[in-house]
């Protein structure tokens, strides 16, 4: 079974508004899986209408075999559902140490020993846990947002557009983390612009268009489809990572 099945997802900001049209999708435990498509086509939707922060109009949504639709944030958490948004992922006037605490707040007797479970984790905050927020730099932010997410030890790592704004070295370190995590058993679901390198960087993936799945299939099948170069590729051909993921 999926960590994460989604079937026939809907829903959008308002009742009548439906930019999500009828989405499935699925992850497994240590798979990593991009969302792509155009602008306005919904992905980052599809993550919010999963995590609960918007009331999805049809569909389901299951966790590990727990059903998750129109629960509320919190127990989608509870449920090991973790979303770590495009912006806004980080406390800028905390710390590190005090960010990563923020994780923990619905399970605070965890808090130390998830913290140092991080910090073991990913490195470079151990290293630079007193640095306040606002001090670190785009990759480094977003290493934090995902340490954050972390805390409460998720099941499923829901990212919306972890590389935006992040130089070409940042992406590729940031991808080579989140893939990391993936192989540590964290199932995830990635929506990315950055096209070539997230599809180099994962096993599966989904195409949307207008709110819906218009291709699904390994990464290296989409990279390889015509029509995807075309439309998001600018007709190259995208090679996988060195690293051979």
């Amino acid at each position: 079974m999926s960590v994460l099945s989604i079937e026939g997802l809907a829903g959008g900001y308002a009742s009548a508004d439906h930019i999500v049209k009828g989405v499935s999708m699925s992850v497994d435990a240590s798979e990593m899986v991009a969302i792509i498509g155009p602008n306005g086509a919904g992905k980052s939707t599809a993550l919010k209408l999963a995590a609960g922060l918007l009331r999805c109009t049809a569909g389901r949504v299951w966790v590990g075999g727990a059903d998750i639709t129109a629960a509320s944030p919190q127990s989608v958490l509870a449920a090991g559902f973790v979303l770590v948004p495009q912006e806004r992922n980080v406390f800028g006037a905390l710390n590190i140490a005090e960010n990563l605490a923020m994780g923990a707040f619905t399970t605070p007797a965890l808090m130390r020993q998830r913290r140092e479970a991080v910090y073991a984790r990913l490195p470079l905050l151990a290293q630079r846990r007193s640095a306040l927020a606002h001090t670190l730099s785009g990759g480094q932010r977003q290493l934090l947002a995902m340490g954050i997410a972390l805390m409460a030890e998720p099941k499923v790592l829901a990212l919306d557009e972890p590389t935006a704004g992040l130089s070409p070295m940042a992406a590729a370190e940031l991808f080579a983390t989140i893939r990391g995590l993936a192989k540590d058993g964290v199932a995830v679901l990635m929506v990315e612009q950055n096209v070539i390198e997230a599809l180099g960087a994962c096993d599966r993936g989904y195409v949307l268009v207008d709110g819906r799945v218009v291709r699904e299939g390994s990464a290296g099948g989409i990279m390889d489809d015509e029509d995807i170069r075309r439309l998001f590729l600018g007709g190259r051909k995208a090679q996988r990572t060195a690293a051979g993921y």
